[in-house]
C-alpha cells in the first residue's frame, strides 16, 4: 500500500446561506492509498457525504485540492472529471438504486456496457466481481428476487466495474441488519483487497470502523485521524 490514489489537500468547503457563508469543511487533509480502507466517521450533519461527493468530483470544494492518481482535478475540465468519474471512481450508497428489470449479472455489467466495452468480455466481467462477492448462484435474479444484503452486493460489484482507482461508499451497510452487514462488509473487503483500490467508506458502525485500516473523523468543520 505504497502507492497514494485520493488526496485532499487543504480542502474547505462553505455555502452561502440567507447571505451568509455556512462552513462544512475547512483545512481536510487525507490521503487513500491503493488497497487501503479508511473509515470516515462523524455525527450525521459533520459533512461526511460532503466530503464524499467532494472526493467523488460531484461538486467541487471552494478552496483546496482533489487529486486522484496525480491529476489535481480541481484544475481539470468538465469534461475531463465527468470521465474521471466513470473510468476511476466507483460509487457505493446506503440504498442499492438497482435497475429493477435487469438481473444481477445486467446490473453489473451495465458501466461496462455504456462505456462501449463488448457485451461477452461485460459479462466475464461481471460474472468475476458477482463470484468475489459471493453471489455465483444468483447472477439471473432479479433485484425483487434478492434479499438486501445480496442487493447491496451486487451494488458494490457494479461499482467495480469500471475498474476505478478510487472507492467511495457512504453508508454501505447501514440499511441492514448487523448479521447481514457483517456479510456484505466482508465481501466489499475481498472485493477491495482484490482489485487493489483506494477506499473511503462514510458509515456510523464504530465495530465495523475498527477493523478497516484507519480511522478518520470530521469533527468540528476538520479531519482528524485517530
Amino acid at each position: 500500500m505504497s502507492d497514494v490514489v485520493l488526496k485532499l489537500q487543504n480542502m474547505g468547503r462553505s455555502f452561502k446561506q440567507a447571505g451568509e457563508d455556512l462552513l462544512i469543511l475547512k483545512d481536510v487533509n487525507l490521503e487513500v492509498k491503493s488497497g487501503e480502507i479508511v473509515a470516515l466517521l462523524g455525527q450525521s450533519g459533520s459533512g461526511k457525504s460532503t466530503l464524499l461527493q467532494i472526493a467523488g468530483l460531484l461538486e467541487p470544494p471552494s478552496v483546496g485540492t482533489v487529486t486522484i492518481n496525480g491529476t489535481d482535478c480541481t484544475k481539470s475540465s468538465d469534461k475531463r472529471r465527468t470521465e474521471m468519474r466513470r473510468n476511476e471512481i466507483g460509487f457505493v450508497y446506503q440504498f442499492h438504486h438497482l435497475l429493477p428489470e435487469f438481473s444481477a449479472l445486467e446490473n453489473v455489467m451495465m458501466p461496462n456496457l455504456i462505456s462501449g466495452i463488448a457485451k461477452a468480455k461485460s459479462k466475464q466481467k461481471a460474472t468475476e466481481l458477482l463470484t468475489i462477492m459471493g453471489l455465483e448462484h444468483r447472477l439471473t435474479h432479479r433485484p425483487a428476487k434478492l434479499s438486501g444484503g445480496e442487493q447491496q452486493r451486487v451494488a458494490i460489484a457494479r461499482a467495480m466495474a469500471n475498474n476505478p482507482s478510487v472507492l467511495l461508499a457512504d453508508e454501505p451497510t447501514g440499511n441492514l441488519d448487523e448479521d447481514t452487514a457483517e456479510i456484505v462488509f466482508q465481501n466489499f473487503v475481498d472485493l477491495v483487497r482484490k482489485q487493489n483500490v483506494a477506499a473511503l467508506v462514510a458509515t456510523h458502525n464504530t465495530e465495523l470502523a475498527s477493523r478497516m485500516d484507519r480511522i478518520v473523523h470530521v469533527r468540528d468543520h476538520h479531519l482528524i485521524e485517530v
